[in-house]
């Protein structure tokens, strides 16, 4: 699904410029500024250029890896090219897939016109070998008998010479011949020019992976999705008196970059480059944390930038940068010149290693226009620091039965249907090791509702397109999945939930939360630009305050529940570091000054066992209102915090709510493990996630100790977390799609686990519900209402009919991405975001709007018991 358009889309790209360059034309992509690419390059020679007999067979490596971006999408990314000798790559790269023997026929039939069959024709069309034997592999076994001494004395009767040796030192036998016409070299021996750029082997020594960036300096900045990510990478130039402009080459520079966020409100299957709109200069993206260039969700991104000055010597390694390193870099380039440098961001790591791919491409060029040949597999290396220490073929695990019904699944124009098969896939991969009953795998296809097993396998075949092709897949599923004929059990919960009362407790905690004294309630709060110093209600952040009423509610609980000592509330707090200075902003200044710490909150509730724990969480902060900020929404550019009713308080008032329910679980002796109530800060920007990221870390780390109220620590680094429920914003029930709700597990078949657990308590929500509607207060209740105003409380309306959509993780709809689970997910912790039904555009989030005037109290609340009894399955399972 990416790899093979992938190679293709860079292919075409990296073909053009190196046709280019061939043909005399000035391909300053490669030439570089001032020449300085192919000055002393001992791979290209203008004895290249128009070569009337020259096919143009090109045989690159690529090097590519699995990355993350800002929407939780993990895709394979094109980082540039190989960092090996070139013949290394070559031998290397074939496996048990085509052989290198394969290739080289393939090469001559297809492009010379040979019949090549078996070695003997091949000596007889006139094929050599001129191995470099410092290139550090050996070729292989058949070719042995095809080489030829280095001096070329074997070549009268060759016409084809596969050999990777820079063309200025080949022989000058070999190179007469061959510019004659009479010997073709394989490959075009220009192509190799990357290789031998003394410009960018000066920087490889300093900065690891450094020849990476030739080829990858070729190809486009691409997001969307089908094929690779490719990052940017270009030149800027300011203001030197060192710099000679004529040597600046206006077609390199690339100043600018297009910022990719939540504000553009693009979905994660969209291209979000084709809807950015406004282009930033690229100097205040890497640096600028100044509150007026900032916006509401950028930041200083240099972090992920790698940067050289113009005699390519490096001056920043994002990456691996301190904020010392960062404001050197800075400094320097204020102070002009030219500048080189690429967008980075890391590849996929195993322990201390990154993994990266090396795949090679292969083309020559007929009618005018690349024609790519089917090339080896490749192989991958673990790298550290720039220097590898391990090697693997590329053998990916086939699963035929899959793959065959899967391939006409896909289709770049239609995410749909990708997605189908991608969630197809992942279903089959997952019901091999855990049990998945029918149910579950309706939720996860997304079957309409009502549908029986025979109509969703025809739903499923109309949605693949291609009937034949998905008949073994269907026949595969439907032997793997449990046909649940057991009854539903006895809920755990919802005798607590399932009440007018709890509906109401519910709605009045988030009335409060949202609109009662907590105003400022922002991490950065408060911001000291003019707009917004004229436009607060008053001068101070009120998170202190909030965090101060959710403990003593939480310890009020506890103790009348006659649980105190025995059930714990406290805090564990922290400083918020930035690698950058963020003066504009009061609550980070006052976090760097000592003067408050951020912090999040923790309740306990004992179960029979302290090792293992079940996690329900929200995040107590809010954003800052996009309709109060943007200018040409009306705003006046002051940053104020929203009112949260929807984001998050509606899961903040879930927490309020389960503690007296697990408190008496508790006390029944019902709890195999420990249930914790979360409360995450810092989730909103700029503060992008801190508090999550602070108790994962400090989790991992076994340092995470909960600060009681009395002042005593208590460790609780050595406790397993058995599942994470994250949850945020759960009480807007999406109009154009009523009564879903989405249950999005991270990776890793524990946060599988987690959400069927969630599922299964959507199952029972659900049946017992109808005999809930027939209760005295409800029996004539209609569908439940908003509000009119915030002073208003919704009648009493029929408990809904809930339909949890499991969105695994790279499901486009999933919403994993937008909230703290990602932190959960990346950190190995697993998780499941329980979410509405996320609409980006509707009214209400992140803006005025988001009030009580659009939560659904009949929906939402049904959610949160949901919730609620799904931390509590995963407590009790044995």
């Amino acid at each position: 699904l990416e790899i093979n358009p992938g190679l293709r889309h860079c292919g075409e790209q990296i073909f053009k410029h190196v046709l280019n360059l061939a043909q005399g034309k000035n391909d300053w992509h490669i030439l570089g500024h001032g020449e300085k690419n192919i000055k002393g390059n001992p791979y290209w020679s203008h004895e290249l250029i128009n070569l009337p007999h020259e096919k143009y067979l090109i045989f690159l490596p690529l090097m590519i890896s699995r990355t993350q971006d800002d929407k939780g999408r993990v895709r394979w990314t094109f980082f540039g090219g190989g960092v090996k000798a070139p013949e290394y790559d070559f031998w290397k790269s074939f496996g048990s897939g085509i052989s290198s023997f394969e290739f080289i026929k393939a090469i001559l039939n297809m492009v010379y016109s040979e019949n090549i069959v078996d070695e003997c024709s091949l000596k007889a069309a006139g094929f050599g070998v001129l191995h470099d034997e410092t290139c550090g592999i050996d070729v292989d076994k058949w070719a042995e008998p095809f080489q030829i001494d280095s001096q070329g004395s074997q070549i009268d009767d060759l016409k084809y010479l596969l050999t990777f040796k820079a063309f200025k030192e080949l022989p000058e036998k070999i190179r007469n011949r061959y510019l004659d016409g009479k010997l073709a070299l394989l490959p075009f021996p220009g192509s190799l020019v990357f290789y031998g750029m003394p410009s960018y082997k000066k920087l490889a020594d300093e900065l690891p992976m450094g020849m990476q960036i030739p080829l990858q300096r070729l190809v486009a900045r691409k997001c969307a999705p089908g094929g690779f990510r490719v990052p940017q990478s270009g030149w800027f130039h300011e203001d030197h008196p060192d710099i000679d402009v004529n040597e600046i080459r206006k077609e390199l520079l690339e100043a600018h970059y297009h910022r990719t966020h939540r504000f553009n409100k693009v979905h994660r299957h969209d291209d979000e480059l084709a809807s950015a709109q406004k282009l930033n200069k690229l100097i205040n993206v890497l640096f600028s944390s100044e509150i007026g260039s900032l916006g509401l969700y950028d930041k200083p991104m240099a972090r992920n930038c790698q940067i050289w000055d113009h005699n390519y010597s490096l001056l920043l390694n994002g990456p691996q940068a301190d904020s010392h390193s960062l404001k050197k870099a800075e400094k320097q380039i204020l102070g002009g010149g030219l500048f080189g440098y690429r967008f980075f961001f890391p590849p996929m790591k195993t322990g201390l290693y990154d993994i990266y791919m090396t795949i090679p491409f292969a083309a020559f060029l007929k009618n005018e226009n690349p024609e790519f040949l089917n090339g080896p597999e490749g192989y991958f290396s673990a790298y550290v620091n720039g220097q590898e220490v391990q090697q693997f073929r590329a053998e990916f695990q086939k699963r035929s039965e899959m793959l065959s019904a899967l391939r006409d699944f896909n289709s770049q124009h239609d995410h749909f249907r990708h997605q189908t098969a991608l969630n197809l896939y992942n279903l089959l991969d997952i019901s091999r090791k855990i049990n998945i009953p029918e149910a579950t795998a309706r939720a996860i296809i997304r079957v309409q509702k009502g549908e029986s097993l025979s109509e969703w396998e025809k739903s499923l075949l109309i949605r693949a397109s291609s009937p034949d092709k998905a008949e073994s897949l269907i026949s595969l599923l439907n032997k793997q999945l449990k046909k649940d004929s057991t009854p539903c059990p006895a809920p755990l919960t919802f005798q607590y939930t399932a009440s007018r009362k709890f509906e109401l407790d519910w709605w009045n905690d988030i009335k409060f939360l949202a609109h009662g004294r907590y105003v400022n309630k922002d991490n950065a709060d408060c911001a000291q630009d003019e707009k917004t110093i004229s436009s607060v209600i008053h001068y101070r952040r009120d998170l202190e305050h909030l965090g101060d009423y959710l403990i003593d509610r939480h310890q009020q609980t506890i103790d009348e529940h006659g649980m105190h000592g025995e059930a714990l509330c406290g805090s564990l707090p922290f400083r918020w570091k930035t690698d950058f200075p963020f003066p504009g902003f009061g609550g980070w200044k006052k976090s760097q000054n000592g003067e408050e710490a951020e912090r999040n909150i923790l309740v306990i509730i004992p179960g029979r066992r302290h090792d293992e724990a079940v996690v329900m969480g929200d995040h107590y902060d809010t954003a800052y209102m996009e309709d109060v900020y943007d200018t040409s929404r009306g705003g006046n550019g002051a940053r104020l915090s929203a009112n949260g009713a929807d984001d998050n308080h509606s899961a903040t008032a879930t927490l309020l709510q389960a503690l007296p329910i697990f408190l008496k679980l508790s006390k029944a002796g019902i709890l195999e493990r420990d249930i914790w109530l979360l409360h995450l800060t810092g989730e909103e920007f700029p503060s992008d996630c801190m508090g999550a990221r602070n108790f994962c870390q400090a989790l991992i780390e076994k340092r995470l100790k909960l600060k009681v109220s009395d002042g005593s620590e208590k460790d609780i680094s050595s406790t397993r977390i058995k599942a994470v429920y994250v949850m945020d914003m759960i009480a807007h029930n999406k109009d154009s799609n009523g009564d879903v709700f989405q249950i999005s597990p991270g990776t890793g078949d524990e946060a599988f686990e987690a959400a069927r657990e969630a599922h299964h308590a959507n199952l029972i929500w659900n049946s017992y519900a109808h005999e809930w509607n027939k209760a005295e207060d409800r029996k004539h209740a209609g569908r439940g209402k908003r509000v009119k105003s915030n002073d208003e409380t919704p009648v009493t309306a029929l408990h809904p009919q809930l339909e949890g959509e499991i969105r695994l993780h790279h499901d486009p709809h999933s919403s994993l991405y937008n909230t703290d689970g990602q932190i959960f997910s990346d950190s190995g912790i697993p998780v499941v975001l329980i979410m509405e039904n996320y609409d980006l555009n509707r009214c209400g989030y992140h803006d005025t709007k988001d009030t009580m005037e659009n939560i659904d109290l009949d929906y939402g609340s049904a959610v949160a018991a949901t919730a609620i009894e799904a931390a509590a399955r995963m407590a009790v399972l044995k």
